[in-house]
């Protein structure tokens, strides 16, 4: 987040100063390569490089001051860093957004969302389709897992919306007693105040949750828009600075909310399918 900002703040800098990347390449001295890197984020940025950009762009020394400093937090280790040997950079990349984000709204059409797993169904899961190259990483994998759901009970965490088709909770993954502790936590959860959780009956027939799954990531931060991230079985992507793809994710997942059971609906039938696999 703290990379993203930066780069927004840079673009938006250079843009005030009437400059094109050209003549800032030609003003440093640097290659063209190097500003539409630093911009894109793909690399960081020296506090060297980036006050010879600031004074450029005829930055004020307490705006410079802060950007600096932001820069700084940027370059810091977050917990996640630990993972990044076994991760995708894209997974990464949600990672971050997550920990920043004000609003979390996500549609799942195939399996429970990660940040609403136990441990027992992430490892059935994830032990059943990683490469087997991979399978080494399975339990690390997990731990990552149950790390990123910290943010749904910190002091204060973010607001989540999360609407899942009927096949999600009615698919058996890892057993009857792995798959009922799985729906007694959702359960739980949808009693928090900052979780809201809907199930799309197969009775709704088609609708825009056929297209796929995804998730939309809010912040706070008028700066900062918002992200759309993309996932199915073979791939995952992050969509940023897309405010029209996001606009169309959201009338998708406002038209889901829209043909759910609702919330007191889904937990009806969320219990009933815990009790029925209770009986069995």
């Amino acid at each position: 987040m703290r990379q993203r900002r930066l780069r927004v703040e840079l673009r938006k800098a250079r843009d005030e100063a009437a400059l094109t990347q050209e003549q800032v390449a030609e003003n440093l001295d640097w290659s063209l390569s190097k500003v539409i890197r630093i911009e894109s984020g793909s690399v960081g940025v020296s506090t060297t490089d980036l006050k010879a950009l600031l004074s450029l762009y005829a930055v004020s020394d307490a705006r410079t001051a802060e950007l600096v400093e932001l820069a700084r937090q940027a370059r810091q280790r977050t917990w996640w860093s630990g993972y990044r040997k076994i991760i995708s950079q894209q997974y990464y990349d949600l990672i971050g957004y997550e920990s920043g984000a004000g609003i979390i709204r996500q549609y799942e059409n195939l399996v429970i969302p990660g940040l609403l797993q136990t441990s027992e169904y992430a490892r059935e899961y994830i032990g059943r389709l990683i490469e087997p190259d991979r399978a080494g990483n399975v339990e690390m994998l997990v731990e990552l897992r149950m790390r990123r759901q910290e943010i749904l009970e910190r002091d204060e965490p973010p607001q989540l919306f999360f609407v899942l088709d009927e096949s999600v909770v009615r698919r058996m993954i890892g057993g009857p007693q792995a798959m009922r502790h799985q729906l007694r936590r959702l359960i739980d959860l949808a009693n928090l105040p900052n979780i809201t959780i809907e199930i799309v009956p197969f009775s709704a027939g088609v609708n825009p949750g056929l297209n796929g799954s995804f998730t939309i990531l809010e912040f706070s931060a008028p700066e900062d828009e918002d992200v759309l991230y993309l996932e199915n079985p073979q791939s995952m992507r992050v969509t940023r600075d897309r405010p029209d793809a996001v606009v169309s994710y959201r009338e998708d997942f406002e038209e889901l909310r829209r043909v759910s059971l609702h919330p007191e609906g889904s937990a009806v039938l969320l219990n009933r399918l815990a009790e029925r696999l209770l009986s069995d």
